[in-house]
């Protein structure tokens, strides 16, 4: 049985802020590493395959922001705190079946880990310049702009 490595994207944020929008990728686990920095993940893309999300985390006075379906799920098991830090997540549901969970693992020293979704998540994908600029395109292209939504067909 030849069983093939499972593409971890790995993203970094030292001092600075990372987005990553849209359909930016077709990966289920990720690696994210920043310190000081600001990090927003959309993980709404049909792209990304049908299962459980993993994501593992090295934060450094850093915050994540995670931008899920509706009805995904956070399972913080295996995650360790250091200091301060918790994770927001005010819409999460627990009346409905979840379409996929997300694991979060690994370490954080005094960070955070923010969840946004619905109309949180396309309003926090909307406020930025990668939206401005996927706006302008789509509208010189003749189609929809996809970063607010990544589920709609341009």
């Amino acid at each position: 049985m030849n069983a093939t490595p499972e593409t971890v994207e790995r993203v970094r944020a030292d001092y600075t802020q990372v987005r990553k929008l849209g359909n930016w990728t077709d990966a289920r686990t990720f690696a994210v590493r920043a310190r000081r920095g600001h990090v927003v993940l959309d993980l709404r893309s049909p792209r990304i395959p049908a299962g459980d999300i993993d994501i593992t985390v090295d934060l450094d006075h850093a915050m994540i922001k995670l931008l899920l379906p509706a009805d995904a799920v956070i399972d913080d098991e295996d995650l360790r705190w250091l200091g301060r830090g918790r994770i927001k997540d005010y819409q999460a549901r627990t009346d409905v079946e979840p379409s996929r969970v997300v694991r979060i693992n690994g370490e954080i020293r005094h960070g955070e880990i923010r969840v946004n979704r619905e109309g949180v998540a396309m309003l926090s994908a909307m406020f930025t310049k990668e939206y401005l600029r996927d706006a302008v395109a789509a509208h010189r292209e003749g189609r929809y702009p996809t970063i607010d939504d990544p589920a709609r067909a341009s």
